[in-house]
């Protein structure tokens, strides 16, 4: 049976079936700061590289944007409707120098989806029209631009992406794409933007409108149904909550937190004009269960199209969004400014901190990543077919800034690790023994060290693909100088737990993390 067939069964039953340290920090509520008034371009996807740069586009067909290319560069595909535009709708941001660097896409990158490859690569697929079967792959290095091939074997618009263990990524669903494939290739009603999590035991766990299964993409097979999320009402693309899988603290067990969202009928009374109150809802399965049943929360607010950040210290930052409407152009109202903390480790009742205000609205088409240093990248919201500045509700934001949060408060330097160094490099296997050095300007507290590894996602649309956090095992925290000490962490045991690749490795002292430093895992 060919790979879309069986997906086209997989999907269609999907739709028919309709050690983590918390304190007082997060409660301070966080501080913002303007980076830039424009950059040029809307930031509606993003992903940051292990160079510490980030790359940023939008889409080609919404007119002149604000960033020029460099002097004879332009767009020159006689089938995009951006032939001729010489300005860029792509940009890579350097964190270190807060500058701008122009890039060029001859092909639509709109609503795409993307990985980052084991070498470190990012490798992007799809897009609208001239983009639907593209695949574009991007350094990192230095003054390099996209490579654009034709690459799919489906047209991909509102496509998932997730790497896998063996280096190859999956790509799933889309417009009228009931299906999936790989890249690079393997022998052989709408599913927008579905919430894809690589389980601990290999298996996909695939969540679309208001139902999750756990998928076998080797054998073809679903493994497992899982039960409606209560209520009923869709959570994935154009209701557009958002999902992560929380952090990893067992090579057995692993859970997802689902939040937010629009009702049913949402879609079409936006369009008509009529804007729902979003949904305040947040579900959390484990899903190694072997009868999981969802656990539903309230959050503070009602929240649709929401970014949901992993942050170091095993926290969840909720940001961005509305608490009316949907996603889709013109279609959300009522900006949601304050983000909110999660802190899955608290009891129910207590995990949801509501943070300082944003003075920008991020509404469709706003995306989030977390930085090296702990900050939180923020940019994009363009809820409109073009650019559009003037004589609208919101109009096109072109702006980055970045939201601080609370464990980066000058009155937590004392206790913050620094200096981190790995031992003997940055480049570790699977289950290896593996020394990390920091220092302690205060007291230590050997009980609250934990040492985590984030794998950085490529967020858009509300969902950040291939986002993972694991805490990993530890032993004793030894003296190795005056306010210095090494602790010994074990890797993950395979790529099953964490897909080879680049990641942030943290360490986090009495909840507060230190700058992360970049390791590659293989």
């Amino acid at each position: 049976m060919n790979q879309i067939l069986i997906l086209s069964l997989l999907v269609s039953h999907l739709l028919l079936l309709s050690s983590t340290i918390i304190t007082p920090a997060d409660a301070a509520g966080g501080r913002w700061k303007l980076l830039q008034r424009s950059i040029g371009i809307s930031a509606m996807h993003m992903q940051l590289l292990h160079n510490d740069r980030v790359v940023i586009f939008d889409r080609t067909e919404f007119g002149p944007s604000k960033l020029i290319l460099p002097a004879g560069k332009c767009a020159n595909n006689p089938n995009d409707l951006a032939a001729g535009d010489c300005t860029a709708h792509s940009a890579e941001y350097d964190v270190k120098t807060n500058t701008v660097r122009p890039l060029l896409l001859q092909t639509n990158v709109w609503c795409s989806s993307g990985s980052v490859f084991p070498d470190g690569r990012l490798v992007q697929t799809g897009g609208f029209s001239t983009g639907e079967r593209k695949v574009r792959s991007f350094g990192p290095c230095d003054g390099c631009d996209w490579q654009e091939t034709d690459g799919l074997l489906a047209p991909r618009w509102y496509a998932t992406n997730h790497i896998l263990p063996d280096g190859r990524q999956i790509i799933i669903g889309g417009r009228q794409q009931f299906n999936y494939e790989f890249y690079p290739k393997s022998p052989s009603k709408n599913n927008l933007y579905p919430f894809v999590f690589l389980n601990v035991d290999g298996n996909l766990f695939i969540f679309a409108n208001n139902r999750a299964i756990l998928f076998d993409y080797v054998k073809d097979v679903v493994v497992k149904t899982y039960p409606q999320i209560p209520g009923g009402d869709p959570r994935s693309y154009p209701s557009s909550g958002s999902a992560v899988l929380l952090p990893l603290k067992s090579p057995v067990e692993a859970e997802v937190l689902v939040c937010g969202g629009a009702p049913k009928g949402a879609v079409t009374q936006a369009v008509n004009g009529k804007f729902v109150k979003a949904l305040n809802s947040c579900g959390r399965l484990k899903i190694t269960d072997a009868s999981p049943q969802w656990v539903m929360e309230t959050m503070p607010q009602a929240r649709v199209m929401s970014d949901m950040i992993l942050l170091p210290n095993g926290n969840v930052l909720i940001i961005n969004g509305a608490s009316a409407g949907t996603a889709g152009w013109e279609n959300g109202r009522d900006p949601v400014l304050s983000p909110i903390i999660y802190q899955p480790e608290n009891r129910i009742g207590t995990r949801f901190l509501v943070q300082t205000p944003a003075a920008i609205p991020r509404m469709y088409h706003s995306s989030a990543i977390l930085l090296r240093d702990g900050r939180i990248l923020v940019g994009g919201s363009n809820p409109h077919a073009f650019y559009n500045f003037t004589g609208v509700l919101y109009p096109t934001e072109l702006s980055l800034e970045i939201f601080k949060p609370s464990y980066l408060n000058p009155e937590f330097s004392n206790v913050r690790p620094k200096n981190i160094v790995a031992i003997p490099q940055n480049k570790i296997g699977y289950k290896q023994q593996l020394g990390i050095r920091f220092s302690i300007g205060g007291k230590l507290n050997e009980n609250t060290v934990a040492v985590t590894m984030v794998a950085p996602p490529f967020t858009t649309h509300s969902f950040a693909m291939n986002q993972r956090l694991l805490v990993l095992a530890r032993g004793k925290v030894t003296p190795v100088g005056k306010s210095a000490y090494q602790v010994q962490v074990t890797t993950p045991e395979s790529g099953q737990l964490a897909p080879a690749g680049y990641y942030l490795l943290f360490v986090v002292h009495q909840g507060i993390p230190g700058t992360g430093i970049w390791v590659h895992i293989q």
